[in-house]
């Protein structure tokens, strides 16, 4: 970095107090000034930190915060000016974040206003610091006004619109502020304010503003061009050096004037370039690119971003299903097997690089290249997608909207445009992102309430902003211009879910949110497999997370049972305990016990993962045929320790059903499924025949020739009915679903008259790489006692080997942090021990404690 350039982080030395005129006598310490550990931050930590308030993670004490969120705050921090090195000099403020409605004040004037979370702001403020006084000390002030209080005003000063919101009040529809804070169905009630993203001083003579790049990848992968571009800031032309390097080789230089609006450009062309490729289909490769701002022989900036080469194309093509919907990366068609993000964290300043690339490190365990970032957040900081670039995650990113009918009175279309712009100039060089979406169910509430929507025939954006559902210019016509704009040929789609005009839940075009199980009409996840659709970037089911998370925000021993109020208070699904318990009593015979309860919640989410991604991967079919393109889990994570339909907690402690999806998601996995038969609906009777399928799906862009082992094992002896059907030298095609066998089952006549597991096993150069087991449903019919579970741990290998004398469901070993299970969640048959690796246990003492479906164990 130049010495004509400098940047100091205002990170320390700040305090804080209430800006009200309240004289409540209990609020009277907090409105004293106090101290803030740092920038940045929120309010609710500084009052944690200065022991204001409880800990609203613990449990009930979210209720006993609210009031923070209805209070204005001010921040105040002072610096010194910093000396000038030429009359050029120039000296900015830099906000990348104001949380949400933010008058800044430097030395009694105010230089800002902001009412827009999500817009990073530069103020110069050179003659204010200098024309200040002789001292050089300077005085910024940040007043945050209550974001509730200030949402609902909104609202009330433009009554024109109907405003509808679900999960949460309209209020937040008065604010660009990420719509989770108001609380949602997996999260609390936090309403934050505060200098969530860091401040800066930075001082300098000429600065690069912004420096990116477009490009082609030709069709054959053989070339790339396009050109690179820096913005830059400086009262006086220069000139520009450009490169691209390839670690310490520089592949393309090129040395360019600055023009008279402050930009320079130039065109390239590279030969044979490493291409970018999702995790499980090639290196994610990536080039640095550096430019240097000159004036004469002097540099005055220099910038750098990492980027990457890569044809990304949405592929929505008519055929006999419909229209497709799926991704296609260097010609190579990916079935996007991934997980929807929410926040990590209801206080976002607290959330390290360490821990954001702990949660992404978990997708590639998993086996998973997608993730989708939800409409109800943040767009997330620079290390989110750094780390996706790294290791070839695709980004589906929503714009920030979400489950609301949202107003467009001209100022607040300038502030959506503002946003949009920045956060897509900031984003843009991340090979990563592969499609923008405009928003998060915002279509279905256009359906639900009745609101004005002609796609076929109404083109014209000015009358949909007269319309009932005014949003659609926003979704169809504002952000996908932003989007061309600033980020040209990058897919953009107006919603999720959406499929051209036609209703959202239409299986044969767009992509889905399948909430007929757990919501809807709450049909049985055995349903999975013919409820899929072109793409489902949303399914779930709840469970419970392991005991450690529970015993980390119960605060009181008695609340310790499932009905209690902390309990219930934690879990903030709607009807959570009958739409689970109902998923429960219909598959499981019930125990009355806590933990009995909290493993059959796990199963349930982890047998609804199998059905769902098992099933629907089967759908990836062959080229020119791609029914199904991809599945998003709601959701990875969460942003508090609760009750949800996270697959990984809020302390990253991962439950059954992670592993679920990471086996459906192998690069090679075997499935196996027979006719499903329901019971539900009354008149329950075991079926008298039935049919089974052998499948394998595969991601991997050669042909294997595997081995597959299909065996027939009864419930009750263990003891194998007739013998296994090997079929060996099976050709597996590749990228695609291999059709292996299908096989009628008549429960009437022998060997079938009595009940059976069909287990699969997939055997490639001698090694079992994949396994499935089918089971009669519903489990709860069977008789799962007494099964003869053994488990070992294996001090040499650090891995604990599992056997079983009978067929086994849901072998679950109990997970805290500091331990790591290669696998867990386990079914086990006789004759197929399964070794798991595992760190973090040093002897057999110390292996955590285990069950499974119908543990008959005493204790």
């Amino acid at each position: 970095m130049s010495e004509s350039f400098s940047s100091q982080p205002l990170k320390n030395g700040w305090i804080f107090r209430d800006a009200g005129d309240d004289d409540d006598e209990e609020e009277e310490e907090a409105k004293q000034w106090l101290p803030v550990s740092q920038v940045p931050s929120v309010v609710h930590l500084d009052l944690l930190d200065n022991g204001l308030i409880p800990d609203p993670f613990i449990g009930l004490n979210e209720q006993k915060v609210e009031w923070a969120s209805h209070q204005d705050w001010v921040y105040r921090t002072t610096f010194w000016t910093p000396a000038s090195c030429s009359s050029d000099t120039r000296h900015s403020l830099v906000f990348e974040g104001l949380d949400t409605f933010a008058t800044v004040t430097l030395n009694g004037t105010v230089i800002l206003r902001s009412d827009n979370m999500f817009i990073p702001h530069r103020v110069d403020i050179t003659d204010a610091i200098l024309n200040h006084s002789t001292s050089g000390k300077n005085v910024l002030d940040i007043l945050f006004e209550s974001p509730v209080r200030r949402g609902r005003e909104v609202v009330k000063s433009h009554p024109e619109h109907r405003y509808i919101a679900h999960q949460t009040e309209v209020g937040r529809l008065g604010a660009r502020k990420a719509a989770y804070h108001w609380g949602w169905d997996w999260g609390p009630i936090l309403v934050t304010s505060g200098p969530w993203r860091p401040v800066r001083l930075e001082t300098y003579v000429g600065r690069i503003d912004d420096l990116w790049m477009q490009s082609t990848v030709v069709e054959d992968l053989s070339s790339c061009t396009g050109t690179l571009y820096v913005q830059t800031e400086s009262r006086s032309a220069g000139w520009v050096h450009f490169e691209l390097r390839d670690e310490a080789n520089i592949i393309f230089e090129a040395d360019v004037d600055v023009d008279t609006d402050g930009k320079a450009k130039t065109g390239f062309k590279l030969d044979n370039p490493t291409l970018w490729y999702p995790h499980g289909y090639g290196e994610p490769k990536r080039y640095e690119l550096v430019a240097k701002l000159f004036k004469g022989d002097t540099i005055l900036h220099e910038a750098s971003k990492k980027v990457g080469f890569r044809r990304a194309e949405l592929v929505q093509e008519k055929d006999e299903h419909g229209q497709s919907f799926y991704f296609r990366i260097n010609n190579i068609d990916v079935f996007a097997s991934g997980s929807n993000w929410i926040p990590g964290e209801s206080f976002l300043p607290r959330l390290t690089d360490e821990k954001y690339r702990d949660w992404l490190k978990l997708m590639i365990e998993g086996n998973q290249n997608m993730i989708r970032i939800w409409g109800g957040g943040v767009f997330e900081p620079e290390i989110f997608y750094e780390t996706c670039d790294e290791l070839g995650i695709l980004v589906w990113q929503d714009f920030l909207f979400a489950c609301a009918s949202y107003p467009t009175y001209p100022e607040y279309l300038e502030s959506v445009e503002q946003e949009a712009r920045a956060n897509v100039k900031l984003l843009r060089h991340h090979p990563s992102i592969v499609i923008y979406a405009g928003n998060n169910e915002d279509y279905q509430i256009q359906q639900t309430y009745n609101l004005t929507y002609d796609y076929d025939t109404d083109k014209d954006p000015n009358s949909w902003l007269k319309s009932s559902f005014p949003a659609r210019y926003i979704y169809e016509y504002l952000l996908p211009k932003v989007v061309e704009e600033e980020c040209p040929g990058l897919p953009y789609h107006p919603s999720s879910p959406w499929g051209g005009g036609k209703h959202t839940t239409d299986p044969t075009i767009g992509d889905i949110h399948q909430w007929d199980v757990w919501h809807g009409t709450m049909q049985p996840y055995q349903n999975l497999a013919s409820m899929g659709g072109r793409f489902v970037s949303e399914f779930g089911m709840e469970a419970y997370p392991h005991i450690h998370t529970i015993d980390a925000f119960i605060d009181n021993p008695d609340e310790k049972y499932l009905q209690s109020l902390t309990m219930d208070f934690r879990n903030k699904a709607r009807d959570h305990e009958r739409r689970l318990g109902s998923y429960i009593l219909q598959n499981f015979k019930i125990k009355q016990d806590f933990k009995s309860y909290l493993h059959l919640s796990q199963l349930a989410q982890s047998e609804t993962m199998v059905f769902a991604y098992r099933s629907w991967r089967r759908e990836w079919g062959q080229a020119k045929d791609r029914r199904c393109g991809g599945v998003l889990v709601w959701q990875l994570n969460d942003c508090w320790p609760t009750i949800s339909w996270a697959v990984v907690d809020y302390y990253l402690i991962k439950k059954p059903a992670f592993y679920a999806i990471a086996r459906a998601s192998q690069p090679l996995a075997i499935g196996v499924s027979r006719t499903y038969h329901e019971w539900v609906s009354g008149h329950a009777r075991p079926p008298k025949t039935s049919r089974f399928h052998v499948w394998v799906t595969s991601s991997r862009l050669e042909p294997v020739t595997a081995t597959v082992e299909i065996r027939y094992i009864p419930i009750a002896t263990g003891k194998d009915i007739k013998s296994a059907s090997i079929l060996q030298n099976t050709k597996i095609s590749p990228n695609g679903t291999t059709e292996i066998l299908t096989e009628p089952l008549d429960y009437t006549q022998p060997p079938y008259t009595e009940p059976i597991v069909i287990s699969a096993t997939l055997t490639v150069d001698k090694k079992i790489i994949s396994r499935d087991i089918d089971w009669p449903q519903p489990l709860k019919y069977l008789n799962l006692t007494d099964r003869g579970v053994n488990v070992e741990f294996l001090a040499d290998q650090s891995a604990i080997r599992v056997t079983a004398a009978k067929p086994t469901k849901g072998i679950v070993f109990e997970e805290r942090p500091g331990l790591w299970f290669e696998d867990n969640g386990i079914d086990v048959v006789p004759g197929d021990e399964r070794v798991i690796a595992v760190k973090g246990i040093g002897s057999a003492h110390a292996v955590p404690r285990w069950t499974y479906l119908e543990d008959d164990r005493e204790g």
